[in-house]
């Protein structure tokens, strides 16, 4: 895997041993990105399952200011720990072991808001709805902000929770993209 595109274009960044985590391909992140952003002027973002840390170093390349990595799995922290110190990103990141819901948790009791979320949880047992679900009730997207949900094609997302509306929906092979956004007043009208 590499990073795609801006200011850590071409650099490596190393898998998750073993076949706990699927990473989401160059293509399809490029694909993505191109979707969300494809740059960002700052912002904070969220990898609720953070696997190798793809996505978020990614949004770090194109400009998002800071990162919060979240996986259950201590492989891929380790993964993600080790990608960020070759990156020479530590500065940019926090990292946590954690499940998604108790991280988000957390997070309400933080008091922190997110520009841009990404959700691609392992396939079996996935449970954006209800991971969008907290987040709309909590209030943890900011206005304008936008949520990535990665899943099979064959499950089936809300297209509205609260707020949040489904604005794109992509499907590659058997994964299927859905990008979710919080309309900003400001901005519309």
């Amino acid at each position: 895997m590499r990073v795609v595109a801006g200011t850590l274009k071409g650099r490596s960044i190393k898998a998750v041993k073993g076949t706990n985590t699927r990473p989401t391909t160059d293509k399809v992140k490029e694909n993505v990105f191109n979707i969300i952003g494809p740059y960002f002027d700052g912002g904070l973002a969220l990898d609720l399952f953070g696997g190798s840390g793809n996505l978020g170093i990614e949004s770090l390349s194109r400009g998002i200011e800071r990162v919060i990595f979240v996986d259950r799995d201590n492989v891929a922290i380790q993964t993600i720990k080790q990608n960020i110190k070759e990156l020479k990103m530590e500065d940019k990141v926090e990292v946590y072991r954690n499940d998604a819901f108790k991280a988000l948790k957390a997070i309400v009791k933080r008091g922190l808001k997110f520009d841009l979320i990404f959700l691609d949880p392992p396939y079996k047992g996935q449970r954006i709805n209800e991971i969008i679900e907290f987040i709309s009730k909590n209030n943890l997207l900011n206005p304008g902000g936008i949520i990535m949900a990665e899943c099979l094609k064959e499950d089936e997302l809300h297209t509205t929770v609260g707020e949040i509306v489904s604005c794109k929906r992509e499907v590659y092979g058997i994964t299927a993209i859905t990008i979710y956004h919080l309309p900003d007043e400001r901005r519309e009208g």
